[in-house]
């Protein structure tokens, strides 16, 4: 055989050591994929939220029906590789400051509404924008049906739509239960990427809103449990005012295990300092940094290997001019995440 035969009968997968689902949504999923994606013979797979609705997300969502992009931007733009991925990265997250349609709208969610629009599926449409934007990874919807958030307050109170989860005049309450209106099912694809997993890595991201909804599909829970990849939740650095106030690390634990039917085989919790602007920034929207209280919940469950460290990136956000939502000013250091959840 020809050495060039020999090179034509390779498979890329024959090439990959190990592979990594990064199920979430938004910019806690965006980092973790970022400091994930150069390491060499690692097939990368994002499984992504399907209920949110606010922001320019919402005002496409309301006009044309689709799933929402916003998401699917931000891990597409995190995934992006090539000589031309600062390009591709700023092409992705532009977003409009002028005129009078356009303005909060984000170039990229512009464009994936364009190609659900031109494709017959919401996962044709996102696997055609991988291509386009040379993305190293897959991406993909946890189910490709047209659903709502439903929220039911431990009050009784039940509310349609992810965006109250951001309401500040519903903050301080608890959530009793989440759910997804209509039911629906894991889309075949995503449940493909879980089952060949090594290595399952949930978070950070909105508790409620990014990563908890992932779970709510029918067959998500059931194929997890059955799995045998390495389940990795990374707690979040502060709390949520209207989703999860007052929430300790082994609340949010608690939390994981509950939806997901199992819990993490590996935690990792930040214990490092965070700057008082920062704080005082975050105070005045009642939302703290989340207190490792994993000490005593750990006695319950042995099998749980806890990571703590300074996880807190030296970088904070800008604010977008433009954007309508309120966005972290903090984010994890995706290389050191990317260490622990390598070497672990």
């Amino acid at each position: 055989m020809s050495s060039k035969t020999a090179c034509l009968t390779v498979s890329p997968d024959s090439l990959v050591t190990k592979r990594i689902v990064v199920v979430g949504g938004g910019t806690g999923t965006s980092v973790v994929l970022s400091a994930l994606k150069h390491v060499p013979r690692l097939k990368l797979s994002a499984i992504v939220v399907v209920s949110d609705n606010g922001g320019s997300t919402r005002r496409l969502r309301d006009e044309f029906g689709f799933l929402p992009v916003g998401d699917f931007r931000q891990c597409l733009a995190a995934l992006a590789d090539g000589k031309n991925q600062a390009a591709v990265r700023e092409l992705l997250l532009y977003r409009f400051q002028k005129g009078s349609g356009l303005t909060g709208h984000n170039l990229g969610n512009l464009i994936l509404t364009a190609l659900e629009d031109l494709y017959p599926s919401p996962a044709a449409a996102i696997e055609t924008a991988t291509k386009i934007f040379r993305v190293n990874g897959e991406v993909l919807p946890v189910t490709e049906a047209i659903v709502q958030l439903k929220i039911t307050y431990a009050n009784g109170q039940e509310l349609i739509g992810e965006e109250h989860l951001d309401d500040p005049k519903l903050g301080g309450q608890t959530i009793a239960q989440i759910a997804l209106t209509p039911s629906a099912k894991l889309y075949a694809k995503a449940k493909a990427a879980l089952q060949k997993a090594d290595q399952i890595i949930l978070g950070p991201g909105d508790l409620y809103g990014s990563l908890l909804p992932n779970t709510l599909p029918l067959g998500f829970t059931q194929t997890l449990q059955k799995t045998s990849a390495k389940f990795c939740y990374i707690v979040n650095l502060m709390t949520h005012y209207s989703q999860t106030h007052n929430f300790t690390a082994s609340d949010h634990v608690a939390a994981i295990t509950k939806y997901c039917g199992r819990s993490p085989d590996l935690v990792i919790v930040n214990t490092g300092t965070i700057p008082q602007t920062i704080l005082r920034a975050y105070a005045k929207q009642h939302e703290f940094p989340v207190v490792n209280d994993l000490a005593s919940w750990i006695k319950t469950q042995p099998q749980t290997k806890i990571v703590t460290g300074d996880f807190v990136s030296k970088i904070t956000v800008p604010v977008t001019p433009g954007d309508t939502l309120v966005r972290s000013l903090l984010r994890h250091d995706g290389d050191k995440l990317a260490e622990v959840l390598l070497n672990s």
